[in-house]
């Protein structure tokens, strides 16, 4: 079989053609953007399945030709071989012969940046290692504690009114004030940097500009740290072993800020929608038959809140789903078509609760590695706006609900709701509490091991060999600077365990509930 990409990109059918309208373009190929691709979605999966098989040829704004894969095992060959797709988009043959040019839409997405999504190797270990060891040292106890204050802020603006949409309401703004509590820029949020960051991925005319304002924000909060560390996201990247540079840290910062912030709030409004619409998947959580996280699950199958990712790029000329795939030729990792392929999913309505194998968050070196941050932002805000406004009632009919889509996403555009009025909550008027997991002190309730010996700041270790380098020695993570570190005990003199007092088991229950709420 030969390739279907045969025409010029951009090439566009004659003013008469009827392809204008049907989402057709050159050579006969669907676009992956456009009306039809907006609005249907699934349709359009199911178009391209019927077509082509498990890979399908499409075309991108500008009419430039990629694949999309379609089935679930190809999906997880095309994410876990990077010998034969790399992340590299300098690859791209589109590129290189000037067909793609630097002002395309999608530029904020596939340009090249020094950042691990777009590396492989040795190189990707450095850069991941770093993002994952700082993702470690996040408290995530505190940070449900912030999720619940957070969602109730939200809640108390619009309690009284009876009426919400809680996507412009409550989806769209969560996920940003926590990340930048996170991040360590909490005076940073505002509704400038929730649009910028909806905006830069929807392949608009404004979308360079956004990206360029989301650019300017990190890189202020990356010289403050440079100059000031704190015990925040930001500083453990500037200071981690790797030495990263400042455009490294940068661009990294600003990669988990986008697909943190997207697929989350995409995740919190689809999970609504679903208990809002479904008497079924209602009646099940607030019976006790489903939790929360599990409601959260089952939408990831049914609405991941990326339907697909771009990119992946032929390494030398291959096959994948019995087509020819050439060398630089693009493929985009199709999420919702994978969720949603027959040879995994015969029946669509079927309860995939307890089933993690969805490719919601990807898959292989490059699956998301801020998936369970996501998933407690979901879970806690969802729970702790539903524990507010039980009586949540659709405000409009199903049927009149809207998205917007791109290649990446589908967004709800509102989701308006009718509720009886409730009294504002008070709240915590505390400022922001450090995001760094504590190091416990050595108690005579447990056996604690030698302590590490902690580190200088990695921006003075330039001569360090990276720790995620191949055959590198594991390196030790600084701890928080305001944080004691715990003082090493004698082998011999550790203490045995004390037996719990009576009261105890009750005690760790409540402790846990508190915990898993966010208090």
């Amino acid at each position: 079989m030969t390739t279907p990409f045969h025409h010029e990109p951009g090439a566009a059918p004659p003013p008469q053609c009827p392809a204008h309208n049907l989402g057709v373009g050159p050579g006969g190929l669907r676009r992956l953007y456009g009306p039809e691709a907006e609005n249907d979605p699934a349709g359009l999966y199911d178009k391209l399945r019927a077509e082509h098989g498990t890979v399908a040829p499409v075309l991108l704004h500008g009419d430039v030709p990629a694949w999309l894969v379609l089935g679930h095992s190809e999906n997880l060959h095309l994410t876990r071989t990077p010998s034969q797709f790399s992340r590299d988009s300098r690859r791209w043959r589109a590129l290189q012969d000037g067909s793609v040019a630097p002002d395309h839409p999608l530029a904020p997405i596939f340009t090249w940046q020094p950042v691990c999504v777009f590396a492989d190797g040795a190189k990707h270990e450095r850069q991941r290692g770093a993002v994952t060891d700082s993702m470690e040292r996040i408290d995530t106890r505190g940070v449900r504690r912030h999720i619940n204050r957070f969602s109730n802020r939200l809640v108390n603006d619009f309690s009284e009114k009876g009426s919400a949409d809680l996507v412009t309401q409550f989806a769209d703004h969560l996920p940003m004030m926590v990340m930048c509590a996170i991040f360590g820029m909490p005076e940073e949020y505002d509704e400038r940097l929730v649009q910028a960051a909806r905006d830069m991925t929807r392949g608009t005319e404004t979308a360079v500009a956004s990206n360029a304002h989301i650019v300017s924000v990190l890189t202020r909060l990356v010289e403050r740290r440079r100059a000031e560390p704190a015990p925040d996201f930001a500083s453990w990247l500037v200071e981690h072993p790797a030495t990263m540079t400042d455009i490294e840290v940068v661009e990294h910062l600003r990669l988990i800020l986008i697909a943190a912030y997207e697929s989350t709030a995409n995740l919190i409004a689809n999970v609504l929608r679903m208990v809002l619409t479904d008497p079924r998947f209602r009646a099940r959580l607030s019976g006790g038959h489903m939790t929360v996280p599990e409601a959260v699950e089952q939408t990831l199958w049914d609405e991941p809140p990326f339907t697909a990712v771009f990119g992946r790029w032929a390494v030398g000329d291959t096959e994948l789903g019995g087509q020819q795939i050439k060398a630089g030729d693009a493929l985009l990792v199709g999420i919702a078509p994978a969720n949603t392929d027959p040879a995994v999913r015969p029946d669509l309505t079927a309860n995939m609760e307890g089933n993690r194998a969805h490719l919601a968050f990807s898959g292989g070196p490059h699956e998301c590695p801020g998936q369970d941050i996501g998933r407690a932002i979901a879970d806690v805000g969802v729970d702790a706006l539903l524990m507010r406004l039980p009586d949540l009632e659709l405000g409009v009919q199903e049927s009149e609900l809207r998205w917007v889509g791109n290649i990446m996403s589908r967004h709800l555009v509102e989701l308006p709701v009718k509720f009886a009025p409730s009294p504002q909550q008070k709240l915590d008027s505390d400022p922001l509490s450090v995001m760094a997991r504590a190091v416990r002190p050595t108690g005579d309730w447990e056996i604690s091991s030698p302590a590490r010996p902690v580190p200088e700041p990695a921006h003075s270790l330039a001569g360090m060999q990276p720790a995620h380098a191949p055959g590198a020695a594991p390196q030790p993570r600084p701890a928080p600077s305001d944080v004691p570190a715990p003082v090493e005990p004698a082998p011999e003199t550790a203490v045995i365990p004390q037996q719990r007092r009576p009261a105890a088991p009750a005690r760790l229950w409540q402790a846990v509930s508190r915990w898993w709420n966010g208090y």
